[in-house]
């Protein structure tokens, strides 16, 4: 009976993943099949060159600064016996996959004894291997599949989070504007809207931020959803009146005339990071610190100010991304942030409610989030 029940809520996951992780429901999905994050097991003991290493979550000032250890912190505690782990990702080049990357490089999760097989795959696909303890983590978001799979009863969890973008940053919804319109002025109901994802993404909770404070909801808005290349020409053609613009496409719209840029990702909280399942959730809860430990201390050591101020760094992260210098010297550095803030999936989860992607009750944060492995891995004893 429990095999078969299993079985059946793969099956049913798989079709959701299928589905780009659109609502999808079986008779027993409700929110108390979602599990929540377990209380702390073992002490948590203070870890050197982290005294600062944790803010509260609470704090969602947009000025927070992030937490922060001592370069080479934390130190590293090797595993009894070498582990290896997969990790799976959208895109292995992309810049917020820089402090895994080049974790791997630079032999800091090796240091905990850890061998990280680091995969290229797309987040629909992953969502179900990773729920199923078929890979170990997954470099994603808190997204409509993560719910949808949470929901199902599947422990899956955002366990800590990637960086929010440099106040300098334009990365975010642009919108073509008529001469002498201002930005203030820009009207989006039943604007065509572009981006390279849909409604799943948790960049429709910053996106919807933006809607609000110019007269549309989501609902109001078509969207289009297309590749990195046709975004940006739908918005100089004229297929669309707004686009969510990455980097470094929006420095081609930026000081032209027609173009003006709304807002984007809020200030001081990250929207994305990793998610781990049942392999470092529940079977090996020791790798899942070690493999905390070995990222939060690649951010301390190269990614804890303007990175990319240094040249020759900016060089050997562009080599070890297999990306351009030139392209990650464009725009300003990511504010590397490991931690997250109350509120976000709540905030997510309501976006994908209202875009039909999951079925109401939304999940209660700790059914989602779990921050006991950066918590731990920074020697934070408290709440």
């Amino acid at each position: 009976m429990a095999r078969r029940r299993r079985a059946g809520m793969a099956s049913v996951l798989l079709a959701c993943t299928a589905l780009l992780a659109t609502s999808c429901v079986s008779s027993d999905d409700n929110a108390e099949g979602a599990k929540s994050a377990p209380s702390q097991t073992t002490p948590v003991q203070a870890v050197a060159g982290c005294e600062k290493g944790w803010t509260d979550p609470s704090d969602l000032s947009p000025t927070r600064a992030p937490a922060r250890c001592a370069p080479n912190t934390p130190a590293a505690k090797p595993l009894a016996a070498k582990t290896k782990i997969v990790v799976t990702a959208g895109t292995l080049s992309a810049e917020y996959l820089g402090p895994l990357r080049l974790g791997i490089a630079k032999g800091e999760f090796a240091k905990e004894n850890l061998d990280v097989e680091l995969k290229q795959m797309p987040s629909t696909d992953a969502i179900t291997l990773l729920a199923k303890g078929e890979i170990d983590a997954l470099y994603s978001a808190p997204e409509a599949g993560m719910v949808n799979a949470a929901k199902q009863g599947f422990n899956v969890k955002w366990v800590f989070g990637n960086y929010s973008s440099d106040p300098k940053s334009k990365t975010g919804v642009w919108a073509k504007v008529k001469e002498g319109q201002t930005a203030e002025q820009v009207d989006l109901k039943g604007a065509r809207f572009a981006s390279l994802v849909g409604k799943t993404s948790i960049i429709m909770y910053p996106i919807e931020r933006v809607l609000s404070k110019h007269n549309a909801k989501v609902t109001d808005v078509d969207f289009k959803q297309l590749d990195a290349q046709g975004v940006a020409q739908a918005l100089e053609n004229g297929g669309v009146e707004a686009a969510w613009l990455l980097d470094p496409v929006w420095k081609q719209f930026e000081n032209k005339p027609g173009y003006v840029f709304l807002g984007g990702q809020p200030a001081g909280e990250p929207i994305g990071g990793m998610l781990y399942g049942p392999n470092l959730l529940e079977k090996n809860r020791e790798v899942g610190t070690a493999f905390a430990r070995a990222l939060i201390r690649t951010v301390n050591t190269y990614f804890a100010g303007d990175y990319k101020a240094d040249p020759a760094f900016t060089q050997e992260l562009a080599t070890v991304l297999g990306s351009k210098v030139e392209l990650l010297s464009a725009v300003p550095s990511l504010v590397t942030d490991w931690e997250i803030r109350t509120g976000t999936t709540d905030k997510a989860q309501k976006m994908f409610i209202e875009g039909k992607v999951v079925e109401a009750p939304a999940l209660t944060e700790d059914k989602l989030v779990d921050r006991s492995f950066y918590s731990e891995a920074v020697g934070h004893t408290g709440k």
